[in-house]
């Protein structure tokens, strides 16, 4: 029987009380009992997977915060109980009336609709209702057995079973929903009487878990206070025997045409599983309240497990309504206690009572993931009985009940709880970090997140012909299976979820929810097959199933030859089309299986942030650069004069690992910012052994190299060009490659000798002080430059082509930082590390195929990382292990007890090929702007989170620069991808413009907001967002506060008089006026808000 537990609420406060574990995991036991409980059972959670009982102790904790108390809700409530029950017992008998007359009466006197489900009772019906006093009046579900959850936000949802007396039904009432109508009347009849003497209390009608078989009535006080905060459930029952068990078996139909009554005529008849399953639910309610108790009883670890599942089946968006999967809160339950009991086949348990909490929840999963009920059915204590199963719906047959517990459950949502179970074992088998949170405490139902791709269309659109309630059902599953086929292998799952049946007045017929609202259609896809143009069907020659093929697509299969001589059924779709393939696919299923009208109104929802950006589909707008890289590579190993071998040549730039937003010539004739390369020659003992020299050698290396670029690649320019002035023991200079065709690269030689003489500085006692800080600055260059970006990037290009959706997935996020005027503060190498956590550490959810989706769930990471506690640590290439982690872990806390206050390192990356940690990060960003980030992160999340499947994606993207203290908006005209050229009256010269090598790497607005922070870095916070952006904002910094008057003040100031002294202030005015100044035409105006 159903709990009446409310798996719709928000986790909110789970997620509070969750909190306060990580705060008092350590809590001492505070009796003998406990402790010795607590070493008992350690070993459940510590033993092979987890290294410690941290995770067991999170448990505890959490159980500890969610156990049901006694309060005065509770309290109230339980008042509430016993006025109902009493009114209920006083409700006085109603003779048997034919049902028009019953029905008529009802509605005159009472003002009540009998809660009758579709199909309706003939009102020439030759049988009677009446209504007797109930035979019992008891609390049933998760109440009485201390089963729910403690959450003061949602309603305390609780069970009232009033019993029928068998007097009132006869041995045929199974059939043709002749019980059901009488059911209907008993509650009509109890509403009734409720209604006109308890006048303190609401009263609704609603289907009980979304079954209009089961209407309910829904009792709740008119009071709304937080002690009148519960919702009582009446639910009509019957006693047990009322009809016999082998009259309602699955196989058996139950439903029959006027003239089929017998059952030898039913024969041919279909099954009616759901409809005999709803009558037994009905009948065995007391029963389950009795296993659920013994088994309570029997097995110590029984309640927690059953509060485990719990709070996994809610943070899953899972419960035993119809719309949510038909598996909840009594479905767990009740499949762990019979599998406590025994097991199909041998007989024996399946479950140990000997079992903890943790050991029972997980194994119950174990059962779930790997025991396929829809192809093998389990049968409890079900001797000669055999049964199969229809439509993929699975089966675990309850013997001495009679009922098949998962009666409600569809194959799509059964397929689903599955995938659900078996993603939950991976993540807790993942031994490298702790999974709590994501087992226990994340959400992962929101749609937008969890799945790749939703489409909603109207119940009208499809249901319009529909007469009974059962067909609704049949028409689902043909939308489902005609989604499935069509999609094939381009989908890895397809759910259907209906719309929720709301309650109603007592007075008012039963809406028709099911015709009124829109039906949700959710799809995760196959990210390496989802964008495939072609589909193969039948060869020619196989009549059969070309025939079956041309009939499931109509007019869109064709007959084709292909290359290697086959000639087959088709389909073809269109690559350049506005809509994407998968929706092209669905649209055309919807109109050649439902209609004109379903596929008009069909609403999409997924592809909405790859829109965002250009050339998001995979890798191909990357591939005319990787090529050129090669012709480089090539270019250079073929250069006979050069004095030394060339050992590698690698790629250290976003464009060479598919990360960069904008992808390289996607609007011009000639790449403007070059890639970066760096190269390496072979081990020589003619290198210098300084450093200062070594910089020189590799300035007559890169000359060379221009030299014989310009003289064996004909179009080819090279030249060299300066950096780090001032530091003579850092990288000095790189050589800008330009093809002729546009493509541009910068390199840089490497030299690793260089190392090993920076570490001599460094390690020297006689050095000075500066000359050590120096040293350290030029080794995190050398490792940052030299060897992590090549490492970096070689991971990402290997990652990118795993998953085909990080590199649009990066891309994206790239441009969120950027819109928010980030960009300046995160190195690309940070962000991308944060999208590749998405995909490397999915939980709660697999693998993203879909760039929203990764999107999405990277947005949701950010809001809740907490950066000052936790260590980022990535893993790039598989192969990151525990003294990885540990190694990273160790370093964090060295540096959070160096640094506490956060000056330095506020962010700690690290990943599988850099367990430094702070390579990306050393200085940058602070700590306002990783706080920026995360506020940011949260209300994106939020907005996702409220908004769902209305959301306007490009409000993610909209940065409220009325949090800064001023912003300078730059001249679109210096600002946008097109030069000012392209737009004139001549093209010739347009072109001329963009292949001009002068144009490669020059940025007006990059280079004025480096000029801004090189003057102004010290008294403000700049905020940028790359090239491309049109805002630079600014925070004036704390250092600028009004202060007691002093000459050499680092900023402009104004003296201002306060009572006998005289202060400085910042001269904001005229710091604003000289930063227009320097931009010149580069800045539109400046726009002060404080």
């Amino acid at each position: 029987m159903d709990d009446g537990e409310e798996e719709s609420e928000e986790g909110d406060e789970i997620q509070e009380k969750v909190t306060k574990t990580k705060d008092n995991k350590t809590k001492a036991k505070s009796n003998k009992s406990q402790a010795s409980s607590l070493e008992a059972s350690s070993a459940a959670y510590t033993g092979g997977t987890f290294k410690s009982n941290m995770f067991k102790l999170q448990v505890d904790q959490m159980l500890s915060n969610l156990r049901p108390r006694q309060g005065k809700r509770e309290a109230t409530a339980a008042d509430a109980l016993h006025k109902i029950k009493k009114q209920i017992d006083a409700i006085p008998n109603r003779e048997a009336l034919p049902l028009l007359q019953a029905e008529r009466d009802m509605i005159k006197k009472s003002k009540v609709a009998i809660p009758f489900p579709e199909p309706r009772p003939a009102h020439d019906a030759k049988y009677k209702l009446a209504y007797e006093k109930p035979q019992n009046v008891n609390v049933v579900g998760s109440f009485p057995l201390k089963l729910s959850l403690r959450d003061r936000q949602a309603p305390l949802s609780i069970d009232m079973l009033v019993t029928m007396p068998k007097s009132l039904f006869q041995e045929k009432d199974y059939l043709n929903h002749r019980y059901f109508y009488k059911r209907a009347f008993y509650l009509a009849c109890i509403a009734a009487g409720l209604q006109s003497s308890l006048k303190a209390f609401t009263f609704h009608f609603v289907n009980f878990r979304n079954n209009p078989l089961h209407p309910v009535l829904l009792v709740q006080s008119r009071e709304a206070t937080s002690e009148n905060n519960w919702r009582i459930n009446i639910i009509p029952g019957l006693p047990e025997g009322t009809f016999a068990d082998n009259k309602l078996l699955p196989t058996k139909n139950c439903v029959r045409p006027a003239q089929s009554a017998d059952d030898e005529q039913t024969q041919d008849l279909a099954a009616t599983p759901f409809y005999n399953a709803a009558i037994q639910a009905d009948t065995h309610i007391t029963s389950y309240l009795k296993l659920l108790h013994a088994s309570s009883t029997a097995c110590e670890g029984y309640t927690d497990a059953c509060m485990l599942g719990r709070v996994w089946l809610r943070q899953r968006g899972l419960g035993s309504d119809t719309n949510k999967g038909g598996f909840g809160n009594f479905e767990w339950a009740a499949t762990m206690a019979n599998l406590l009991r025994t097991g199909a086949g041998s007989g024996k348990p399946v479950l140990s009572s000997g079992y903890s909490s943790y050991q029972l929840f997980k194994a119950t999963l174990q059962y779930i993931a790997v025991k396929d009920l829809a192809k093998e059915p389990a049968l409890l204590d079900a001797a000669g009985l055999i049964l199969g199963s229809e439509d993929g719906q699975p089966v675990f047959y309850d013997g001495p009940r009679g009922q098949n517990i998962l009666y409600k459950m569809t194959s799509w949502s059964y397929q689903h709880l599955r995938a659900e179970a078996r993603t939950t074992l991976k993540m807790l088998g993942d031994n490298l970090f702790d999974q709590f949170d994501a087992a226990f405490i994340l959400r992962s139902d929101n749609v937008l997140k969890r799945y790749d791709l939703a489409v909603r269309v109207p119940c009208s659109a499809l249901t319009s012909d529909v007469a009974e309630d059962r067909q609704i059902t049949q028409r689902y599953a043909k939308i489902h299976n005609v989604f499935s086929q069509g999609l094939g292998d381009r989908a890895t799952q397809v759910i259907i979820q209906s719309p929720d049946h709301e309650p109603w007045g007592l007075g008012s017929a039963r809406p028709n929810t099911e015709r009124k609202g829109e039906l949700l259609v959710a799809v995760n896809l196959d990210s390496a097959n989802a964008s495939r143009a072609v589909d193969h069907g039948p060869a020619a020659e196989q009549k059969k199933e070309a025939a079956a093929f041309r009939k499931f697509w109509g007019e869109k299969a064709e007959l084709r030859r292909f290359r290697d001589g086959s000639i087959l059924e088709s389909l073809v779709w269109a690559t350049n089309s506005g809509m994407s393939i998968i929706q092209q696919i669905l649209t055309f299923l919807l109109y050649r299986h439902f209609g004109q009208d379903a596929a008009a109104s069909a609403v999409f929802s997924g592809d909405e942030c790859a829109k965002l950006i250009k050339q998001s589909n995979g890798l191909s707008a990357f591939q005319p650069l990787m090529e050129a890289f090669k012709t480089l590579e090539s270019d250079i190993r073929g250069m006979d004069d050069l004095p030394l071998t060339i050992r590698s040549i690698l790629a250290a730039d976003s464009q060479l690992r598919y990360s960069s937003v904008e992808p390289p010539m996607s609007s011009h004739q000639q790449m403007k910012r070059p890639a970066d390369v760096v190269l390496q020659f072979e081990g020589s003992g003619r290198w210098p052994d300084d450093l200062v020299a070594i910089q020189r050698t590799k300035i007559a290396f890169l000359l060379k190299i221009g030299e014989l670029f310009e003289s064996t690649q004909e179009g080819v320019t090279s030249r060299i060009g300066l950096e780090n002035e001032g530091e003579d023991i850092l990288n000095q200079a790189f050589l800008d490659i330009i093809y002729p065709t546009g493509f541009s690269f910068r390199v840089r030689i490497h030299h690793d000798r260089e190392q090993t003489l920076v570490e001599r500085i460094l390690k020297s006692r006689s050095a000075a002080p500066s000359e050590k800080e120096s040293a350290a600055i030029a080794l995190a260059t050398y490792k940052r430059v030299f060897i992590k970006s090549p490492s970096h990037t070689q991971a990402l290009q290997k990652l990118c082509t795993r998953y085909p959706v990080l590199s649009p997935t990066v891309r994206l996020l790239k441009k969120w930082f950027s819109e928010h005027l980030l960009s300046n503060h995160f190195s690309e190498e940070v962000i991308e590390l944060f999208a590749i956590h998405t995909f490397t550490r999915p939980w709660p959810y697999n693998t993203p195929s879909s760039t929203q989706a990764a999107f999405f769930r990277t947005l949701s990471f950010l809001s809740r990382f907490d950066w000052r506690a936790d260590p980022l640590i990535v893993d790039l290439g598989g192969d990151l292990n525990t003294d990885n982690v540990a190694t990273a872990t160790t370093r964090f806390e060295a540096w959070r007890k160096l640094d506490p206050a956060l000056n330095r390192v506020v962010l700690f990356a690290a990943s599988s090929d850099d367990l430094e940690g702070t390579t990306w990060t050393d200085g940058n960003p602070a700590k306002v702007v990783c706080g920026r980030m995360t506020a940011l992160a949260k209300a994106a999340t939020a907005e996702i989170e409220s908004k769902s499947l209305s959301l306007d994606v490009e409000t993610l993207f909209a940065s409220p620069l009325g949090d800064y203290d001023f912003v300078v908006h730059l001249n679109p005209a210096y600002t946008t991808n097109k030069s000012k050229a392209a737009s004139g009256k001549y093209k010739n010269l347009a072109i001329a413009e963009e292949t001009n090598a002068e144009l490669v790497d020059y940025a007006p607005t990059d280079a004025f907001f480096h000029e801004l922070q090189n003057v102004y870095g010290q008294s403000l916070a700049l905020f940028y967002g790359g090239a491309g952006s049109t805002t630079i904002a600014g925070l004036w910094s704390p250092v600028t506060a009004a202060r007691a008057w002093k000459v050499n003040l680092a900023y402009s100031t104004v003296p201002v008089k306060k009572g006998e002294e005289v202060i400085a202030e910042i001269n904001k005015t005229a710091v604003l006026a000289e930063m227009a100044r320097l931009g010149g035409e580069l800045v539109k105006k400046v726009e002060a808000n404080r």
